[in-house]
């Protein structure tokens, strides 16, 4: 077995859960390659492609593995990691070994989704994708998604395994993300917006946020300043920024989120169903909220 635990394997500072945009039902890439070099500049540690703000569950596989390509070719210098998901384990193994050649730096695994498994379930599947790939794993905790909640002990075995490198943080339970911080062989990375602050002072590694599409500087700063402890300087950069996640997480994610980039002229506002657009009763006001100009 490889052993990823290595300098390479660092999942530190803020990525970026690409949006896959859409034209005429079809991925716009030439709209998402703008939009990863765009993003590529602006000081962030790289991106996830395919996750839940990718809308990855309504792309198939061969749309998958050509928005991933897109994003290598714009934005070569920075680190992809792949989401994936699933409740079939042999599928899911058989597509982790098709993604193995793909020069990634990590994958995000959740638990697998309708089947709610007991906790030994959980060490067996996230040990055994794992054990398939060639990239460092992930876990993403999101029991609302997922419908079962990844307790603590069950995370710190998997801790155990030399390509389980991180955590994405989604399982709302403060408790559980000091323990893991605490324990150190997790890196921590908050998945949930507005517990990006809590997360990274308790001294979390990072965060993959998808608010940050927009004012990505400001989110790149924010965690510069609480990784060098300046609080008083982080709070203030912070507070600005929660309205404006606030905002986008006012309806299903990535539909505010497109609806804002769409605005800007960076893409269609355009959803896969059964994902929807944000109705135009609320639009303008969420555009006003963000700060958006609505182009002609």
């Amino acid at each position: 077995m490889q052993d990823s635990h290595s300098p390479s394997a660092d999942f530190s500072g803020l990525w970026i859960p690409l949006v896959t945009p859409f034209r005429d039902h079809a991925v716009d890439h030439a709209a998402l390659a703008a939009l990863a070099e765009k993003l590529a500049a602006t000081g962030i540690a790289g991106f996830v492609v395919c996750g839940s703000t990718g809308e990855a569950a309504a792309l198939d596989e061969d749309e998958q593995l050509a928005v991933l390509a897109t994003v290598a070719r714009a934005a070569p210098s920075l680190p992809r990691i792949m989401g994936l998901s699933g409740y079939h384990l042999g599928k899911t193994l058989a597509w982790v070994r098709k993604l193995a050649g793909r020069d990634l730096a990590g994958l995000l695994v959740p638990a697998p989704n309708y089947i709610r498994p007991s906790q030994a379930g959980l060490v067996e599947w996230f040990g055994a994708i794992a054990d398939a790939g060639a990239a460092p794993l992930l876990v993403y905790d999101i029991p609302y998604r997922t419908g079962i909640a990844i307790e603590r002990e069950t995370l710190l075995a998997l801790a155990a395994h030399p390509r389980i490198r991180g955590i994405k943080d989604c399982g709302g339970d403060m408790a559980k993300t000091r323990a893991l911080i605490a324990d150190g062989r997790l890196q921590v990375l908050a998945g949930e917006d507005a517990q990006m602050f809590a997360t990274l002072a308790e001294g979390g590694a990072g965060a993959i946020a998808a608010s940050a599409h927009l004012r990505t500087e400001s989110f790149v700063q924010l965690l510069r300043l609480l990784a060098a402890g300046r609080l008083a300087e982080a709070r203030a950069a912070w507070r600005p920024l929660l309205p404006l996640i606030e905002a986008l997480f006012s309806d299903p994610n990535p539909g505010p989120l497109k609806a804002a980039m769409a605005a800007q002229g960076l893409m269609q506002d355009e959803l896969r169903s059964p994902m929807t657009r944000v109705p135009p009763e609320r639009l303008g006001r969420l555009l006003a909220a963000l700060g958006v100009v609505n182009r002609p």
